[in-house]
């Protein structure tokens, strides 16, 4: 008999548990942000979200309310700029790192 996990606790359990696995995570969310992936980059920020700070500490940090937190990292979320820089920042200061973007030429 296989034994199997959901992959979404698998994720939660190891950014709860391992800082730089959790920074990596925000490190994707942010470049597929800017790559133009944000319907991607949203799940993996909510996952994030969900396996640290939570989004009821989030809403604390952010000032925005949790249902709406929740909503703008839904597949379907739509955040403004500003609530996405409000997100980053938060999750930025949580985990403790900074952002260094960097423009890379494409081949």
């Amino acid at each position: 008999m296989t034994l199997t996990r959901d992959f979404k606790q698998t994720v939660a359990e190891r950014a709860a548990r391992d800082p730089d696995f959790a920074k990596a995570l925000l490190d994707e969310a942010a470049t597929l942000f800017l790559s133009g992936e944000p319907d991607a980059a949203r799940v993996i920020l909510r996952d994030l979200v969900n396996a640290t700070v939570g989004f009821e500490s989030l809403a604390e940090l952010t000032h925005k309310p949790s249902k709406s937190l929740h909503r703008m990292l839904s597949p379907k979320g739509n955040p403004s700029m500003d609530n996405l820089a409000a997100i980053f920042g938060a999750m930025r200061d949580w985990l403790k790192v900074t952002f260094d973007v960097r423009v890379v030429e494409a081949a």
